[in-house]
């Protein structure tokens, strides 16, 4: 694999989210998801000579781009671990409760989409691999290889919110029987067939390939873990800004962000006699929620389902 890459990438939402983090000359902040550093390249711009910009991705050749902007501007470091790992680095550092702004841009980014070698997509045929580091954990085409169809169906209902789950699987199940998967269009064309209503406008194995992928970087696990550690890693004042892509992500950021501005619901019995803790809220919603522009979306279409949400710590 060539160390970088000439598949082009466009930022979503660039000015907004930069906007959202009300950078600071001398702060300290983090892009959790450095892509081919759009959001960081426009940060870098807003920094003073005292400020300090880290980057994570997981993907060697966003990790190449990222070396490449850290040697020509001394304020930027960018390190190949997933964002879910952000506590553990910035612990190393001496950074912890220290950030004044926190970025995460969800999902695949454009390059890993559209190169057909990282097999993302169902559009261009490649080898059925999906993982944003190929360096690390099992390929889709291996996991698909020994899953039971249960756990297919459920990998493309709860992930891919595939209403056709059980039949896909089945269909992905009895054909590996005669040959195994090894390449995206060859699944992608066994889905399609096995999917009985296609969506107008999308293609019939869009769902299920979108569950595999998110299966196989466990992206909502780290979104999770992710966003507890930012939390943390933020200082009082400091700004969590985050882009999703599709409703699973959108839910589990904005329960979070609600979860620690607004409380949990109370479900205690009313007639127990406890006196609950006074919910603190340890963070202050910002806005509403925000959407790429029409014009946007003409000059990007993947932008058109990204929403952006911010919050600020409060303790």
């Amino acid at each position: 694999m060539s160390q970088t890459s000439s598949y082009k990438h466009v930022t979503v939402l660039l000015d907004e989210a930069v906007a959202a983090l009300a950078v600071r000359a001398g702060g300290r902040y983090m892009d959790g998801t450095f892509g081919r550093g759009g959001h960081s390249r426009l940060l870098l711009q807003q920094l003073g000579a005292d400020g300090h910009l880290l980057g994570f991705d997981k993907d060697p050749l966003a990790i190449a781009t990222g070396q490449a902007l850290a040697a020509e501007d001394g304020r930027f470091v960018v390190v190949q671990r997933s964002f879910a790992e952000l506590g553990e680095e910035l612990t190393q550092r001496g950074w912890l409760g220290t950030l004044d702004g926190i970025l995460l841009d969800l999902g695949v980014s454009s390059p890993q989409l559209d190169d057909p070698e990282r097999g993302f997509s169902f559009l261009n045929d490649g080898p059925l691999d999906m993982r944003m580091n190929p360096d690390q954990g099992i390929s889709a085409a291996d996991w698909i290889a020994s899953a039971s169809e249960e756990e297919i169906a459920r990998v493309f209902k709860d992930y891919g919110e595939e209403r056709f789950a059980r039949r896909m699987a089945r269909a992905v199940v009895q054909r590996r029987l005669e040959k195994p998967f090894e390449r995206t269009a060859d699944l992608a064309q066994v889905l399609t067939v096995a999917n009985p209503a296609w969506e107008k406008g999308k293609n019939p194995a869009t769902r299920a390939f979108q569950g595999l992928r998110i299966f196989t970087n466990n992206e909502l696990g780290d979104l999770e873990r992710g966003l507890e550690a930012a939390l943390e890693a933020l200082a009082v004042g400091g700004r969590l800004v985050v882009i999703s892509f599709h409703s699973l992500e959108d839910r589990i950021v904005k329960q979070f962000m609600r979860r620690h501005a607004k409380g949990e619901a109370d479900t205690l019995p009313r007639d127990l006699p406890i006196i609950p803790e006074k919910f603190v809220p340890r963070l202050k919603l910002l806005g509403k929620p925000q959407y790429a522009s029409a014009e946007e979306v003409r000059a990007n279409p993947r932008s058109r389902s990204a929403v952006m949400r911010v919050a600020e710590k409060l303790r």
